[in-house]
C-alpha cells in the first residue's frame, strides 16, 4: 500500500489533518506545540483509492529541547519510507526558517511533495498561500484541516501523484494478537518495544512521559507474529495536570482494552506500587490477559539466588487471588531475556484464544462437580447438569444448573480452580457465569 508522510515544523496542524484523513481522532491534538513525538501510521481511502497516513513529529532544529534530535531522526525515516511526502506550512506566520530548511530537504529527496497551507479557513487569507511558490515546491493548496476546507482537493492531487502500481489491500494488523506494553512512565516500554524491533521504532529519552501516543507496530521475528503496542506510562490521577497527559493516558487505557494481552512493566528498583496494581487491576476489569515484566534487573543490588524468587512471591502476594500470571525479569538496557517475554506472551494468547469442545469440558468437569457439588442451601440440593464455553473474545463458560441462586463465590472460585487445572489459562482471566437450566 502507498505510503504518504505529513511533514512539517511543531503546530502547523500535522495532527489535526491526519485525523480527517484517518477518520479517527487518533493523534493526539493540542495548542501546545511539539506535542507528536514518535510515526503515527493510519489508512485512508479516497474515490476508491487506499492509502497509508504517518503523522510525524514537528521538524525543529537548533532548540534545547532534548527530543529535538530524535524527533528530527523520525521525521527523517518517514521521508525515506514514503512515497509522497505531504509538507504542510501555515499561512498566518508565512515562511519560516524550519519551512525553509524542510522544502531543502524535500527537494533533495527525489520523492512526489504536495504543498499544503494551512489555517486558510477565511477567504481574505487565500492571499497569504501565494507566498510559499518561492519554496520551489510547486503550487500551494489552501486548506484549514480543522474544518476540512480544501482537504478534497489536497487529496485529489495526492491520489494522482501516487504511484499506480500499488494494490491497495486490507489492512495488515488485522486478525493478528494485539500485544500492549503498558505501566508508569519511564519503566522500559519504549526500551522493550524497541529490542524487540530491532529498531529505534519509538523515541526512549531519561525524561518521564517521553511516549504521548499509543504507537502499533508490526513484529514478525523468531516464530513469532504480534501487534506490538507501545503506550504512554500511566500515573495517578492527582498527578496528571496537564491537557496532553490527560490524552495520553485515555490512549493507553483504549489500548488495553483494544488488546488480546497486556504486558505490565514493573521497575525492579522500586518493586510493585500501588500504581503497578491500579494499571493491573485495569487488565484484569478488561479481562485481557496479562504478562508481568519486570524490568531493569541489573541495577538491583545484592542479587542472589534467592532475590528473583522473593521478588516473585511477593508479586504474588499482592495480585492474588489472581496467581496464575508469567512473572519474567528483563533488563532491556543489556538484552536479557527478551525473548522470554515473547514466549509468555504467545503462550498467554495461545490460552486465552483457547476453545474447548463441550463434550471434553463436561467430561473433566463433571465429575469434579459430582466429587464436590456445591453445598445445599435452605435444604435444597443444587444439581450443576453441564457446562459450555461462551463464544466471547475471553474465556467465559456457562454452568447450567437448576438453582444457580444458591451458588456462593467460594464454589464459584472452586470451578475456576478446576477449570485451571485440567486447561491452561495461565495469565488468563476467567469469567464463570451460573445459569437456569
Amino acid at each position: 500500500m502507498n505510503l504518504v508522510a505529513i511533514v512539517g515544523r511543531p503546530n502547523v496542524g500535522k495532527s489535526t489533518l491526519f485525523n480527517r484523513l484517518v477518520g479517527i481522532r487518533q493523534a493526539i491534538v493540542d495548542e501546545t506545540a511539539g506535542v507528536t513525538r514518535d510515526r503515527h501510521y493510519g489508512q485512508c481511502e479516497w474515490c476508491g483509492n487506499e492509502f497509508s497516513v504517518v503523522d510525524t513529529g514537528g521538524f525543529t532544529s537548533g532548540s534545547d529541547d532534548v527530543f529535538e534530535e530524535e524527533i528530527r531522526k523520525q521525521v527523517m525515516i518517514a521521508i525515506e519510507e514514503s512515497d509522497l511526502v505531504l509538507f504542510m506550512v501555515e499561512a498566518g506566520t508565512g515562511i519560516t526558517d524550519y519551512d525553509d530548511e524542510i522544502a531543502g530537504i524535500l527537494r533533495r529527496c527525489k520523492k512526489p511533495v504536495v504543498l499544503a497551507v494551512n489555517k486558510v479557513d477565511t477567504g481574505d487569507k487565500m492571499y497569504d498561500s501565494y507566498q510559499f511558490y518561492s519554496l520551489g515546491l510547486g503550487e500551494p493548496l489552501a486548506i484549514a484541516a480543522a474544518t476540512g476546507s480544501g482537504t478534497g482537493d489536497l487529496l485529489d492531487k495526492v491520489v494522482s501523484l501516487l504511484p499506480k502500481d500499488a494494490k491497495a489491500e486490507s489492512d495488515p494488523f488485522e486478525g493478528l494478537p494485539r500485544l500492549t506494553i503498558v505501566g508508569k512512565p519511564n519503566v522500559g516500554k519504549s526500551s522493550l518495544t524497541n529490542a524487540l524491533l530491532g529498531e529505534e521504532r519509538n523515541i526512549v529519552t531519561p525524561v518521564a512521559g517521553t511516549t504521548r501516543d499509543a504507537i502499533s507496530s508490526h513484529f514478525n521475528k523468531f516464530g513469532h507474529e504480534f501487534v506490538i503496542v507501545d503506550t504512554a506510562g500511566l500515573r495517578k490521577k492527582t498527578k496528571v495536570t496537564e491537557d496532553l497527559e490527560f490524552y495520553s493516558v485515555m490512549r493507553s487505557i483504549r489500548a488495553i482494552e483494544n488488546s488480546d494481552v497486556c504486558v505490565l512493566m514493573i521497575d525492579a528498583t522500586t518493586g510493585i506500587e500501588a500504581q503497578d496494581m491500579a494499571i493491573f487491576n485495569l487488565i484484569i476489569r478488561n479481562r485481557k490477559g496479562c504478562v508481568i515484566v519486570v524490568n531493569k534487573w541489573d541495577l538491583v543490588p545484592d542479587k542472589n539466588a534467592n532475590t528473583m524468587k522473593e521478588f516473585t512471591l511477593a508479586i504474588q502476594k499482592r495480585i492474588a487471588p489472581f496467581n496464575d500470571i508469567p512473572i519474567v525479569f528483563t533488563s532491556v538496557l543489556n538484552k536479557q531475556r527478551l525473548m522470554n517475554v515473547l514466549d509468555a506472551a504467545a503462550t498467554v494468547y495461545g490460552n486465552y484464544s483457547r476453545r474447548i469442545p463441550t463434550s471434553q469440558l463436561n467430561d473433566a468437569i463433571l465429575p469434579e462437580i459430582e466429587n464436590y457439588p456445591p453445598p445445599a442451601w435452605k435444604g435444597k440440593y443444587i444439581k450443576i447438569k453441564y457446562i459450555t464455553q461462551l463464544p466471547t473474545k475471553s474465556p467465559s463458560f456457562a454452568f447450567f444448573c437448576n438453582l444457580p441462586q444458591y451458588i456462593r463465590d467460594p464454589y464459584k472460585r472452586f470451578l475456576e480452580n478446576k477449570l485451571r487445572s485440567h486447561f491452561d489459562y495461565t495469565g488468563c482471566v476467567l469469567q464463570i457465569f451460573l445459569r437456569q437450566k
